[in-house]
């Protein structure tokens, strides 16, 4: 039984739950020698999928633009099953929002890299994220704005 009350933060499944390349202009884009302006976004979210049972995605948008042309536009969505049991309630929200983010982001990067090479361009390689100091800005910026402190998990 007391084994039972032990904090569990297990990694169930990690998977490609999105992938998608774009290459509008090919192939005339190809002949381009400029070098592109690269622009990248990340996004995080998280929904309960069963009893302590939790998915988590990171989504890894990368757009390159010559101009207004766009070169590529590879979006990745990273995604796992962690399962987080006997964790205090408070807790299980950073977990969610930093420590699967951290963990799910390597096999983003690979997906990425992977996604623009074959596509035909130079490799991407994402530089590391601090997790953790992306969710205490929005901590801080939901604060400000006067809403709860708490982000709602679905």
């Amino acid at each position: 039984m007391e084994q039972n009350a032990q904090p569990v933060f297990g990694i169930e499944k990690l998977y490609v739950k999105d992938l998608s390349v774009e290459v509008p202009n090919a192939p005339e884009i190809f002949l381009e020698r400029e070098a592109p302006q690269v622009e990248i976004q990340l996004n995080t979210g998280g929904r309960t999928v069963g009893d302590s049972v939790y998915e988590v995605v990171l989504t890894v948008t990368v757009t390159a633009k010559m101009g207004e042309k766009t070169v590529f536009l590879v979006e990745v969505g990273q995604a796992g099953i962690f399962r987080i049991q006997n964790v205090p309630e408070e807790q299980i929200e950073p977990l969610i929002a930093v420590a699967c983010p951290n963990i799910l982001f390597p096999y983003a990067r690979e997906a990425v890299s992977d996604a623009v090479s074959r596509a035909g361009f130079q490799p991407i390689v994402l530089q590391p994220v601090n997790f953790e100091g992306m969710y205490m800005q929005r901590l801080q910026q939901q604060e400000q704005a006067g809403a709860p402190a708490e982000v709602s998990i679905q």
